[in-house]
């Protein structure tokens, strides 16, 4: 199927689910997905924004006001990964315990809005890569409809362009936590430190940044074609200025640029499978759907939350 069939079969199956809360972020993924839920359900549904140490204030405020552009209620819940031991030491399974987190707020908001099913907006491209949370977006019957059509980061650019979206070329985005090497204890205090550190690179011009957090070292990736520009001594100066006031001693550029999940590299292979690759919901919980609640839509054709 090409991207607009493959929108038009997502659209069933949000039609399908009677209303739906959205695990809304404001990257374009979750943008796509949510605005396909208002086009299929008008006000059966709603976006609910997880607040969190994790997820810089400017991007709560660009979510807030892009679902008010679609015309979609925000809820606001506040996150509780943070007062898990197992998220704080950071083991290379901590989006699980985020994840877990935000599922378990974004249903009890459903619940209290009297919608049946909860969905985020992983992709197809998400399928197969190191992604812990798969699992518990599972464990917590929520749908994936963007990857359960098999729409790739490629068509959901496509399609959120032709639709006006404002987000549709907007820069991956991750969870402050993604800069910290596995291992090692998050705190606020280093959460903080890289929101600042990443807000004044971006400042400086750069589309794409993300600031490792290595201790007093801030490792900087910039994209690939942006690193050339290093080459200018004020430039140079004014990022390690910028990332002293951050909070870090000393500073270095990633000479192989941004990509997503450098932090992954570190781990060995056998860490890295697919362990959260989509398969079977928990017995018993069909994705989606609730025990002991009716009229939530079941997963079809099986191949889920990101932006």
């Amino acid at each position: 199927m090409d991207a607009e069939r493959k929108y038009a079969v997502l659209l069933e199956r949000l039609r399908a689910t009677g209303g739906v809360a959205v695990a809304f972020s404001g990257g374009v993924d979750s943008s796509l997905l949510l605005m396909a839920a208002r086009e299929a359900l008008g006000d059966r549904v709603v976006a609910v924004i997880g607040r969190s140490p994790t997820y810089p204030v400017h991007e709560e405020v660009e979510a807030v006001a892009l679902a008010g552009r679609l015309g979609v209620r925000v809820r606001i819940v506040e996150t509780t990964e943070a007062g898990s031991a197992a998220w704080r030491a950071n083991t290379p399974d901590r989006c699980y315990h985020c994840k877990q987190a935000l599922v378990r707020r974004v249903r009890a908001a459903a619940d209290e809005e009297g919608l049946s099913a909860v969905a985020e907006g992983s992709n197809a491209d998400d399928a197969g890569t190191h992604r812990p949370g798969m699992r518990a977006v599972r464990e917590g019957a929520a749908l994936q409809p963007l990857l359960e059509v098999g729409l790739t980061k490629a068509e959901i650019r496509e399609l959120a362009r032709a639709r006006g979206l404002p987000t549709w070329d907007r820069p991956s985005l991750a969870c402050l936590a993604s800069r910290i090497p596995y291992g090692e204890p998050i705190t606020a205090e280093r959460l903080a430190r890289v929101e600042r550190a990443e807000a004044a690179v971006r400042a400086l011009g750069f589309r794409q940044v993300r600031v490792r957090d290595h201790g007093a070292l801030a490792r900087v990736e910039v994209e690939p074609e942006e690193i050339a520009r290093f080459a200018d001594p004020a430039l140079r100066t004014a990022v390690s200025e910028a990332l002293e006031v951050a909070g870090y001693t000393w500073s270095c550029l990633d000479l192989r640029g941004y990509r997503t999940g450098a932090m992954d590299e570190a781990l060995p292979p056998s860490a890295r499978a697919a362990e959260d690759r989509p398969g079977e919901p928990e017995a018993g919980h069909p994705p989606g759907r609730r025990p002991g609640r009716s009229g939530a839509a079941r997963r079809r054709g099986g191949r889920r939350p990101g932006g």
